[in-house]
């Protein structure tokens, strides 16, 4: 199939010419004409399989073949990685129409604000945004939704899994009750079509494989103890010389050690995390797409939504809590046919999250031996109960009376 296929508007697809879109992804070649036709749609697949485009490029299709000179496209997203990625996207998309858009996010200063307020009082035709920035406008009546005719949430899963629920109930209240509403998830639990059902009208569905790692990635793990992790990382990373790694750890502290520990030994590596703010981010993530910054440190904030191509390496430096948030992870690797290498560091404590991985995926990884001069970690044992000590916070820390 071609997407010439799709017979989009000639100002549409003049500019996927210009971007090189020829053939579809399976998501794109199933999702477009179910849009294109009107209906609500639940899409589940998983990172990169071309669901921006999916999504955008039909609702685009009928703005230009019926223009309102309102808001007509909301599009709702978890980060604001997420919504710059989104929002680049649409750019080249749009860049032979007239339609005009506007991205909203948090973690900027008043002048980003203003400029964003100024963009949609004029009537900016599709916007982008994160929920609680969109509250915000919407709250000081910069944003009407009264005209809406497309609502789309991306990574919905993501979404309620931090919070967002209230938020985004919120925003779809201001919407036209007939309107077309198009739902994205990476994941599809319970909690996920019990929300969907909420807010579709007889949805068709779409759902790819998102249990399964792409073709194309070498996985890998090492059984290591907790303090020789680090000395791992910069083992494989001066051994593999690869121009570009992403290393997704579970919390900033850790992110923070590492970058300290790789950029002692010599590695270029940059961390990003909550810590940094935007303009802080958004340099890392440039330097990064450029191949000036070879390895990025990254918490889960990362794990997905971010479009960066040709990752040669993944390395899960802390076994993600969720099953499905390895596939994603490590779906950061080997896009669009390439290949590509992921690894885990498994620790004792780590033996049960990655034997549900591993159920999940319906295969084993293969469990390899560490490199010379890394002592080697507990045994593979799913079965066997945790070996770490007892982590207390501060709030549950037991309190021991003295005698």
């Amino acid at each position: 199939m071609h997407f010439h296929d799709f017979k989009f508007e000639y100002d549409i697809q003049d500019g996927l010419d210009d971007m090189g879109f020829t053939t579809p992804t399976p998501i794109q070649e199933q999702a477009i004409p179910i849009i294109l036709d009107g209906y609500d749609l639940i899409g589940c697949a998983q990172t990169g399989t071309g669901k921006t485009a999916a999504f955008l490029l039909p609702v685009l299709n009928h703005m230009v073949w019926n223009p309102i000179p309102h808001t007509d496209t909301l599009v709702i997203v978890p980060t604001r990685e997420l919504a710059l990625q989104i929002y680049q996207a649409l750019q080249g998309f749009t860049y032979h129409t007239k339609i005009n858009s506007q991205v909203v996010y948090g973690g900027t200063n008043g002048i980003s604000f203003e400029q964003e307020k100024r963009s949609l009082e004029h009537g900016a035709q599709v916007v982008i945004g994160t929920p609680g920035r969109l509250i915000a406008h919407l709250n000081m009546g910069n944003l009407r939704l009264e005209h809406l005719r497309h609502l789309i949430l991306d990574e919905a899963d993501r979404m309620l899994d931090m919070g967002f629920v209230d938020d985004i109930m919120k925003i779809i209240s201001k919407t036209p009750k007939k309107r077309q509403t198009l739902l994205f998830s990476a994941t599809m639990p319970p909690k996920i079509r019990q929300f969907a059902a909420k807010l579709l009208h007889e949805p068709k569905e779409i759902s790819l494989s998102v249990s399964k790692p792409a073709a194309g990635v070498t996985q890998g793990a090492y059984l290591v103890n907790d303090k020789d992790k680090n000395a791992l990382a910069v083992k494989i990373l001066n051994e593999k010389k690869l121009p570009s790694v992403i290393i997704f750890t579970g919390r900033k502290i850790k992110a923070k050690e590492l970058e300290r520990d790789l950029r002692k030994s010599g590695v270029n590596a940059r961390s990003i995390h909550s810590d940094l703010d935007q303009k802080e981010r958004e340099e890392v993530l440039r330097e990064f797409r450029s191949r000036k910054l070879p390895v990025l440190v990254a918490t889960d904030v990362l794990s997905r939504g971010i479009d960066i191509e040709d990752i040669g390496m993944v390395i899960n430096f802390d076994v993600p809590g969720d099953a499905e948030d390895y596939i994603h992870r490590i779906g950061r690797t080997a896009r669009a046919e390439s290949k590509g290498e992921a690894y885990t560091f498994i620790t004792g404590e780590d033996m049960r999250k990655f034997n549900r991985i591993e159920q999940l995926m319906e295969s084993v990884v293969p469990k390899l031996t560490n490199p010379q001069g890394i002592p080697a970690g507990p045994e593979y044992n799913p079965a066997a109960k945790s070996t770490g000590k007892p982590k207390f916070s501060n709030k549950n820390k037991p309190k021991f009376r003295k005698k």
